[in-house]
């Protein structure tokens, strides 16, 4: 009999333990394909290296610093800006939208600052999406404080974000604008002057 008892503890260890691998398998498996719509930030930096040139020595050091406080995001933002202010300014750009579940789409962006900030810029902009549920759902405004950018060599990164959706603009560019300022910047399918 206590061979029997023995052998059925064994017998439900084993099970057991199969049930868990199973299970942990399963839940590899779906983590894996649940992070299928995000970007590595080896896949970022490639692509800002691309973008960029070489000229981008500090990018892979803002695109660290991006992903330890947001993790890894599920689109991107390659385009081009220009910004002018004298305490009141403007920002219009144009890029493209890289996602991995819903494919690329143009997006155009503008936005009004109020600060002490003057001088103007022309930029290459990456910009790293965090939790956007659907394309349509970029296209509204997205508020921030610039000017209090984490730097390195020539790279600049700011954050912009709504009640859900985090934007992390990494700009190099030329040109000189000091000073610090708020603002926003409204994405939209289609470009507009009005910034508003």
């Amino acid at each position: 009999m206590h061979q029997i008892m023995k052998a059925a503890k064994q017998a439900c260890r084993v099970f057991l333990a199969t049930v868990f691998l199973v299970a942990a398998a399963q839940g590899t498996a779906h983590a894996q394909s649940a992070n299928n719509s995000q970007y590595t930030m080896q896949e970022i930096v490639d692509a800002g290296h691309g973008f960029f040139g070489e000229t981008s020595g500090g990018l892979a050091k803002v695109v660290e610093r991006a992903f330890e406080r947001y993790g890894l995001p599920n689109g991107y933002i390659l385009g081009q800006e220009g910004s002018g202010a004298f305490i009141a300014g403007l920002t219009y750009g144009e890029g493209e939208l890289n996602t991995k579940n819903a494919g690329q789409h143009s997006v155009f962006w503008q936005g009004p600052s109020l600060g002490i900030d003057w001088g103007g810029q022309g930029s290459r902009a990456m910009m790293l999406v965090y939790n956007l549920p659907s394309v349509p759902a970029l296209y509204k405004r997205f508020g921030g404080v610039s000017g209090s950018a984490y730097v390195v060599a020539g790279v600049g990164m700011t954050v912009l974000t709504d009640e859900q959706i985090v934007v992390v603009p990494i700009r190099t560019g030329i040109g000189a604008r000091l000073g610090i300022n708020v603002g926003y910047l409204k994405m939209t399918q289609t470009p507009t002057w009005n910034p508003f």
